[in-house]
């Protein structure tokens, strides 16, 4: 008795495209794709005040990983490197990397992107350039050291001039 076989199924008559990618979201062609559900749309930067959101996320993002000491500085009138600075503290090298990585993290997921990251191997001191605002991390014994806070400080340079 013969034994019967199953038909083969017959591949579909559309062929799979391939972009320029040749990612699997170009491979499935427009027809293929999931509609959109409605519901709360992905914020990039605020379009009113940047540096104000940019400085929200930082700030945000240094509280999470519960940053020691933070202080923002406005040096406009002192350089023209950056607008403000903001200087916080770790308890420990892995604390500061944790912190800084967590900093970037947070402002990519902004939509603000990092121009410059220097000594996260280290974890003494880790500096992040965010373009109009640059974000240092530092141990406490560091941070006394170098003494950003009395060299950027606006206020305590009028003060000592008085």
């Amino acid at each position: 008795m013969p034994v019967e076989q199953k038909p083969k199924k017959a591949k579909s008559a559309r062929k799979l495209q391939t972009g320029p990618s040749g990612s699997a979201k170009a491979r499935r062609g427009a027809a293929a794709q999931p509609a959109a559900r409605p519901g709360p749309a992905k914020q990039g930067p605020s379009r009113s005040d940047p540096k104000k959101s940019l400085r929200a996320v930082i700030l945000g993002a240094l509280d999470d990983m519960k940053a020691l000491e933070v202080k923002v500085l406005d040096v406009r009138g002192l350089t023209d490197i950056a607008d403000y600075m903001i200087i916080a503290s770790g308890t420990s090298d892995r604390h500061v990397r944790a912190v800084a990585q967590r900093v970037v993290e947070k402002t990519k997921e902004a939509g603000f992107r990092p121009h410059g990251l220097e000594g996260l191997r280290d974890g003494d001191w880790v500096l992040i350039d965010l373009n109009d605002t640059i974000v240092h991390v530092m141990l406490p014994r560091v941070r006394e050291f170098y003494g950003l806070e009395k060299l950027w400080d606006l206020t305590a340079k009028r003060t000592a001039h008085a």
